[in-house]
């Protein structure tokens, strides 16, 4: 087997989940007062890297360039898991 077809283990970066949960927190909530659609808004500056898809609001473009998008996308992902994990234990 070659070291392509192997699982890689990536480990957390423990402090970064609790900034990369209150980033998206806050700019959810500051997408949200401006009326936008936070998932649409928020994947477009997943994707593509532009702040432009984040409102000035409350700082919320500022924020969250303070924070890597791959800390965001994982933040994300722990959290969708921890709410299918929740449910399955209900």
């Amino acid at each position: 087997m070659s070291a392509l077809d192997e699982t890689r283990r990536v480990y957390g970066h423990g402090a970064v989940y609790n900034q990369a949960d209150a980033v998206l927190r806050e700019v959810y909530g500051a997408l949200k007062d401006r009326g936008y659609n936070p998932v649409s808004q928020l994947a477009g500056y997943l994707l593509s890297g532009d702040p432009a898809y984040i409102t000035s609001h409350q700082g919320a473009r500022n924020l969250i360039r303070r924070v890597e998008r791959d800390e965001l996308l994982e933040e994300l992902l722990r959290q969708f898991i921890l709410h299918l994990e929740e449910r399955n234990h209900s």
